[in-house]
């Protein structure tokens, strides 16, 4: 193609189709410019007008999310979004999904989707404190599925190692829908000074703008086209499109970006992420409303004889843009080739609104920043499924009639029940000196040092339920947003916010729609009855191959606080003489449990609906619970229930020789009691002089309370209902098979 078109040729329809534009999109932009657009001008609206660039699919439905709220300080629209924390100090974060590249090139793919969320949080003047993921792999039987699970894993822990960033928290989910759609969502939380925030505005007509970082190569090229298109497991996949990470570089460029800003020689700063200088130039242009010249070849790159459409196209890694006052150039050089990066002045801000680009001193782009980044709005068809009644049929008499030992055992043999040891110890979790308890805990917990003498830790956590969305797409926003809530509760802390990653099949399919705006309207319902602001976020679509979508998978990552001293609750068992309670609904309910998919080995029955009022009872509970200093151990319970929850807390216990005995209540379904996946119903363990005062509390926040057994030191967890046993099993070996389950995958 680079024989036959050079960046001033003048574009078709065709060549526009090539490059993923539809005729209506091409025709608007021909008539707003009277002109057909050339080469390098229709690859930036190539670009920019992607699916993962425009949000042209999604965009008008973000008006639903609640986005303001006491604490907000930068809500969605930026780099990251902002909460203030008090003390003159706020916390930045965001989720970004890397899922195309990661099933391309898995090590590759995930380490350059943590080094771009990074860069999202340090443009906004913050220093990254601690990272999370979520991660969804597919069928254990598909020969890919464990390379790209080890190399996710391994290209995540390595970034995030050699930066020096922690990965405290997140959660792993294997279903065959991801199997060539494998979904890597990475989040990063960072803390600034409220006054010293940044943001991406390329603002000061005469200001000079300034490139700083890695040399610009090939890499990644079409890159934020090709997240806009599904597979195909006939074509072959296109290696150039995955970037190449440097982390010892994004080290240097973090330091550097910090100290600059400390220096006062910033204006604004984006970070070249998707359509890399093409995104980056626009968007700051288009927020400040002005208008930029920029010389290419200015650029510094790493390959010779490069077009302006891959310098603009580019998706290198750790590059960003920068705005400084003509006086401080030489200060912020300085400080840059200081830290072996390079700056170079490549441009100016200019009045117009418009950006003109030139190389070897011709202009190769002359365009308007609206018509760039406002493209036409897509309208999307949307209708359910008509099979969903059938989806929500579960045959509860089959169920009945088997034993319950043979329930039990095969969600024993779920590959999602299992140990995340080998995989979370590719992490480091604790440099900083940040991270408090485990990284299996119910949410992780970072202590924040800048305040001086008030006490302030921040609780983060990943979750989504994609059995529950597929199922019930509304219910799964829901519960992805009430299942954070509950994990943070359980650790102590009240909610504060939440960033998203919303991936879904392709938009031009109308049931994958429906899923989307539905699972939009679960999100704000949770969001609304819990008072909690939705600051940033992220649409990953086309996850899908040969029209196969992956289940709705709407991410949620929420962020805590813990304003006091007191001591977090336990997440295990800390002793073997302790009284077991349930707090919640007796019975859990079935449909979409992981219970019902292990049985059927299908998703099968309605998931039953989230009560929010119950759910902010549940959180005041947690809330009152702690603050009465009693000694306790809490756990939440969601994914295979209540006797998945109870394992999980014995098999991190301390004492390996920590055994249950459980009491279900009479006239009680058995099922839907051990393996009901309600929301909200958490287990406490608890030493028995607390009982009246745990108690008491429960019935002031107007949630109940069920004694259902304690722990004892016979290794053993035997089950009971009216005197009669149930079930037994040897928790060590219950243990060593839970631990055993992901060995496989990593070397």
């Amino acid at each position: 193609m680079s024989q036959q078109i050079t960046d001033t040729s003048p574009s078709t329809l065709e060549l526009a189709k090539l490059l993923g534009l539809s005729s209506t999109e091409y025709q608007h932009v021909c008539q707003s410019l009277k002109r057909a657009p050339n080469y390098a001008e229709l690859s930036i609206f190539s670009a920019m007008f992607s699916e993962h660039c425009s949000y042209k699919s999604s965009k008008k439905f973000f008006k639903r999310f609640p986005t303001q709220g006491k604490r907000v300080i930068q809500g969605p629209g930026e780099n990251a979004g902002i909460l203030d924390i008090g003390e003159g100090w706020a916390v930045a974060f965001k989720m970004e999904s890397h899922n195309h590249p990661s099933f391309i090139e898995p090590y590759q793919g995930a380490a350059t989707g943590v080094g771009g969320i990074l860069r999202d949080i340090f443009t906004m003047g913050a220093r990254p404190i601690a990272s999370m993921n979520a991660l969804c792999f597919g069928s254990l039987d598909y020969e890919r599925t464990s390379s790209i699970v080890n190399g996710v894993v391994k290209g995540i822990g390595d970034y995030g190692n050699c930066v020096g960033v922690p990965t405290v928290a997140g959660q792993t989910f294997f279903h065959p829908c991801y199997t060539r759609n494998p979904l890597v969502n990475a989040f990063t939380l960072g803390i600034v000074k409220s006054n010293e925030i940044y943001l991406g505005y390329a603002k000061g007509i005469g200001n000079t703008v300034v490139y700083v970082g890695a040399k610009t190569g090939r890499d990644g090229v079409h890159g934020a086209t090709m997240a806009s298109k599904e597979f195909s497991i006939e074509k072959e996949l296109e290696r150039p499109t995955v970037q190449v990470g440097d982390p010892f570089t994004e080290k240097l460029l973090l330091e550097a970006t910090l100290e600059a800003m400390k220096a006062g020689v910033i204006v604004g700063i984006q970070d070249m992420g998707a359509a890399g200088l093409t995104s980056s130039s626009f968007e700051m242009a288009h927020r400040a409303k002005t208008g930029l010249e920029i010389n290419l070849d200015k650029i510094p790159t790493r390959e010779s004889g490069m077009a302006a459409f891959e310098l603009l196209l580019s998706e290198s890694q750790e590059r960003m843009l920068l705005v400084t006052s003509p006086d401080k150039v030489d200060s912020l050089k300085r400080i840059y080739e200081k830290w072996d990066l390079h700056a170079e002045e490549i441009g100016t801000v200019i009045s117009g609104n418009r950006i003109q680009m030139t190389k070897a001193e011709k202009i190769v782009v002359d365009l308007p920043v609206e018509l760039v980044t406002e493209p036409l709005m897509a309208e999307r068809a949307s209708s359910p499924p008509v099979d969903l009644k059938q989806r929500w049929f579960l045959d509860r008499n089959r169920m009945l009639v088997a034993t319950l030992n043979s329930k039990f055992q095969t969600l024993m043999e779920e590959i999602n029940f299992a140990n995340p040891e080998k995989l979370i110890s590719q992490y480091d979790s604790m440099v900083g000196n940040r991270t408090l308890g485990s990284s299996q805990d119910d949410a992780a917990v970072i202590r924040i040092r800048e305040m001086g003498e008030k006490e302030i830790r921040l609780a983060v956590k990943a979750d989504c339920n994609p059995r529950v969305s597929w199922l019930w797409p509304r219910e799964g926003g829901r519960r992805a947003v009430a299942e954070c809530a509950m994990n943070l509760a359980v650790r102590g802390s009240e909610p504060i916010g939440i960033t998203d990653c919303l991936n879904f099949g392709s938009p031009e399919n109308p049931e994958v729609m429906w899923q989307f705006c539905e699972s939009i309207e679960g999100i704000s319902e949770s969001c609304d009855a819990l008072k909690i602001p939705v600051v940033s976020g992220n649409v990953s679509f086309y996850n899908e191959t040969d029209g196969k979508p992956i289940y709705p998978t709407p991410m949620i990552g929420m962020v805590g606080i813990i304003e006091d001293k007191l001591a977090l609750p336990h997440s295990n068992f800390y002793s073997t003489q302790l009284e077991l309670a349930l707090i919640g609904p007796i019975e859990g309910g079935l449909g979409g449990s992981l219970m019902a998919s292990s049985w059927f080995k299908r998703e099968c029955g309605q998931p039953e609906e989230t009560d929010l009022a119950m759910l902010e009872r549940m959180l005041k509970f947690c809330q009152r619970l702690r603050k009465k200093k009693l000694t306790y151990a809490a756990h939440d319970i969601s994914d295979g229930g209540l006797v998945c929850s109870l394992l999980e807390m014995a098999f991190h216990s301390p004492y390996d020789c920590t055994g249950i005995d459980l009491h279900i209540p009479s006239e009680i379904d058995v099922d839907k009691f051990l393996f009901g996946e309600t929301i909200p119903r958490i287990v406490l363990a608890y030493d028995p002089i607390e009982q009246v005062d745990i108690e008491n509390t429960a019935s002031q926040a107007g949630v109940k309370f069920t004694h259902i057994g304690n722990t004892n030191d016979l290794s053993a967890m035997n089950i009971r209902q009216g005197g009669a046993q149930v079930l037994s099993a040897h928790i060590p070996d219950l243990k060593a098979k839970w631990t055993q389950k992901w060995n496989k995958f990593f070397r």
